[in-house]
């Protein structure tokens, strides 16, 4: 490992979960002397990758160039392009807003979302982070990817969202297991209270999960038709088809 792109990628994730923090917080942060933090900061700001507000002591926040990164990132994604007349479809026959997101490392990234298509006002979702253990998408995900279900599963007590995340490695390796056989997961009120939220994994022509695509459903709507839960399933056998996957959900040994 490179100590200082190590550095200057632990500076760029700070920023991310603070939003905006002065120098000594980053090297508080970071527990690196303000010298060396420093450095890193400026290099970063030259390159748009950080910015920092005007008048004495500005704090720092991510920069434009970031942006960009993503847009780029979110560009050339196949899953990406192959989910969206999919997740426009989902949202048309159930009347519910739908996310496709990836795995990254415990958490969730959302890379589209699909407002729910009755015309009311609604916030962006692309970009935002979601704990796996508290996401359908993510348990979709962590049930076909052993890895990094072994590495989340070590951690003990999960995190905490709500009163109704799960918490134990215990429950959640439950869960993960019947989500192995079935192909679909499910989260109640467990990252947000009043939102739950129903996916399917997506797979590529080595029979990897890639992805997972699901829907965000008020929790006065829960639990879910017969009806709809097909319906994600023919999305998320859809999109991984188009990937090259043989077969929907893969076996599990």
């Amino acid at each position: 490992m490179i100590q200082s792109v190590d550095r200057a990628i632990r500076v760029l994730v700070a920023l991310q979960g603070a939003r905006r923090m002065t120098l000594s917080e980053l090297a508080g942060r970071l527990e690196l002397p303000s010298s060396t933090v420093h450095g890193i900061v400026r290099t970063l700001v030259g390159h748009g990758m950080v910015t920092q507000e005007h008048g004495s002591g500005g704090r720092y926040q991510l920069g434009p160039a970031v942006l960009r990164l993503g847009n780029v990132y979110l560009d050339t994604l196949e899953l990406r392009s192959k989910a969206i007349p999919w997740a426009e479809d989902l949202a048309r026959r159930t009347s519910c807003a739908v996310r496709t997101g990836v795995l990254l490392l415990d958490d969730v990234v959302i890379i589209h979302h699909e407002p729910r298509p009755d015309g009311s006002r609604q916030m962006p979702e692309v970009g935002i982070v979601i704990p796996a253990h508290a996401s359908a998408l993510g348990k979709a995900m962590l049930a076909f990817d052993d890895d990094a279900a072994a590495r989340l599963l070590a951690t003990s007590p999960l995190r905490s969202m709500t009163g109704e995340t799960i918490t134990s490695p215990v429950d959640l390796k439950e869960q993960l297991a019947e989500i192995g056989t079935t192909g679909l997961a499910n989260e109640q009120d467990e990252a947000v209270l009043g939102e739950c939220a129903l996916a399917g994994p997506v797979f590529d022509s080595s029979g990897a999960v890639v992805g997972a695509i699901g829907l965000v459903v008020p929790s006065a709507n829960w639990p879910t038709d017969p009806a709809t839960r097909d319906a994600v399933r023919d999305a998320a056998r859809a999109i991984s088809r188009e990937l090259g996957a043989m077969s929907w959900p893969p076996s599990r040994n």
